[in-house]
């Protein structure tokens, strides 16, 4: 979800907090906003629609962990759908292009796994070792709550081996390319992203949001 689709989903949840009988608060709709924004805006609406058919707890106003667990069945299923679009990047795109993936936490994730050239380097042996230290990172960040910082792009072979005589390759964006460029532009040394508030962490945990 990008910055012009905030009115929207405000709009949207105003509607589904007065369906329910209940007060939307600037508070919630900054939690829902944070939470919300890994996700595009008609994956929510109908997460939104689902819940409020579901027999089981369609009675009460969602939380956003619920939304979140209907589009992304949670934390372990966000982090496998993470996994597989940095899978299919190496295969397609590998690790000779600089790269900039639509999502951040893949490049925190890989930074702290050494990198995006180190990670071309993994073989068939290895790569089931590789996809679970990947998914456990990735989920860590997600409960954590916050990227303290990434870095803006993911360099490859021949911008890392350009030691400064030539001028860096464009980097491929990877997924959504408004998000890609938000990304390129919010990484860097010293960079905080909120990924999502601690209350919706801990509603990712089963507690309250």
């Amino acid at each position: 979800m990008v910055e012009s689709d905030r009115k929207a989903l405000f709009d949207l949840l105003a509607n589904v907090y007065a369906f329910y009988r209940v007060d939307c608060t600037a508070f919630a709709l900054g939690v829902w906003w944070e939470a919300m924004r890994p996700f595009d805006l008609a994956s929510v609406k109908d997460a939104l629609n689902r819940h409020a058919v579901n027999p089981d707890n369609g009675q009460f106003c969602p939380k956003p962990a619920d939304v979140a667990k209907l589009i992304g069945g949670g934390t372990a299923d966000a982090a496998l759908v993470a996994w597989s679009k940095t899978e299919r990047a190496l295969r397609q795109v590998g690790t000779y292009e600089t790269v900039v993936f639509d999502d951040p936490i893949i490049h925190a994730v890989l930074s702290d796994m050494g990198g995006w050239i180190q990670f071309g380097k993994v073989t068939e042996e290895e790569l089931p070792f590789t996809r679970n230290n990947f998914v456990s990172r990735y989920r860590g960040y997600c409960l954590r709550g916050r990227i303290d910082q990434y870095p803006a792009k993911l360099i490859g072979i021949i911008d890392g081996e350009n030691c400064g005589q030539y001028a860096e390759q464009t980097p491929k964006l990877i997924g959504n390319p408004e998000r890609a460029a938000q990304v390129l532009r919010g990484g860097g040394e010293g960079s905080g992203l909120r990924v999502a508030s601690d209350l919706v962490a801990q509603a990712l945990l089963g507690s309250a949001a």
